[in-house]
């Protein structure tokens, strides 16, 4: 069971600009949360053991230069997928996730 406090949102369409402080890569955003996200299709040479890296992510009527820290990869090959928390979410931020969430069960059927 999930026992998340904010919920995954899976993307498609959104493109995320990532850099290590070294180099500069591309990859596809995954999935979104308010406080984090997963990057997908980015070339496995990128140094996820720092201790942030820099993110555009761009998609969905969106533009936002995130920081993200880093806390678990999956290697295939010579492609990764990146998973952290965002370093101080900016309100766009919060605002555009929450949009894209689906509303919680209305047991009164008020909604």
């Amino acid at each position: 069971m999930n026992k998340r406090r904010h919920p995954r949102i899976a993307m498609k369409g959104m493109v995320a600009d990532i850099s290590d402080g070294r180099g500069f890569f591309t990859g596809t955003v995954h999935n979104i949360s308010r406080f984090g996200l997963a990057i997908e299709d980015i070339p496995a040479k990128i140094n996820s053991h720092v201790e942030f890296l820099t993110v555009i992510v761009d998609g969905q009527g969106g533009h936002f230069k995130l920081k993200l820290r880093p806390k678990w990869e999956n290697v295939a090959g010579r492609q990764k997928l990146i998973g952290g928390t965002i370093n101080h979410c900016s309100m766009a931020w919060t605002d555009f996730v929450m949009n894209l969430e689906l509303p919680t069960d209305d047991i009164w059927g008020t909604s």
